[in-house]
């Protein structure tokens, strides 16, 4: 079911966002993030959404830690020798119990790639299959949806890494170069 490569992602993504919730240094908690998010987008790449996951490694860990680092360039290290914030344990234990929650239902869910899968057996991927090649005349189904049947969506993903990449020049241009 879930492989070894895939738990131990897994392992790695959860540790990232504790340590990036828990370090006191700012340095290191802006790194624990982005490979956080690097992480993140490792598994969108796994659950075969390879262009949710190249916007994630785009924004979340390219755009947004250059903005955190340029940030903390600019305030003050905190004082102190303690490594690790202190842990409210009251709502540590709201959000473990809410993770737990919402864990039950990772078990209703198919395989990834499972042939019996609502996806593979829905109307609508049956439909792209058989109409996608003459309905928006490309030789492949992959483009076929996202650029005809889901292009407003794609448009949308794209409009968001190009707003990124003009709001991170913006802040280089003032806080860097200006």
């Amino acid at each position: 079911m879930i492989t070894a490569l895939e738990a131990g992602l897994f392992v790695f993504v959860l540790g990232c966002a504790v340590a990036a919730a828990l370090l006191r240094d700012v340095l290191g908690s802006i790194i624990a993030f982005s490979a956080y998010s690097l992480g993140i987008a490792i598994i969108w790449v796994f659950l075969r959404a390879p262009d949710v996951g190249l916007t994630e490694a785009a924004v979340g860990a390219g755009v947004m830690t250059i903005l955190f680092l340029l940030t903390i360039a600019k305030t003050v290290r905190p004082a102190g020798e303690r490594t690790f914030e202190r842990v409210d344990l009251r709502a540590a234990g709201v959000a473990i119990a809410l993770v737990a929650v919402l864990s039950t239902t990772l078990f209703a869910l198919p395989a990834v790639g499972s042939a019996d899968s609502a996806v593979a057996t829905d109307e609508v991927t049956n439909y792209y299959l058989a109409n996608a090649y003459t309905e928006a005349g490309v030789e492949n189904a992959v483009t076929a949806v996202l650029a005809a049947y889901r292009g407003f969506d794609t448009l949308g993903e794209a409009v968001v890494v190009y707003a990124a990449g003009v709001g991170l020049l913006l802040v280089l241009d003032r806080e860097v170069f200006g």
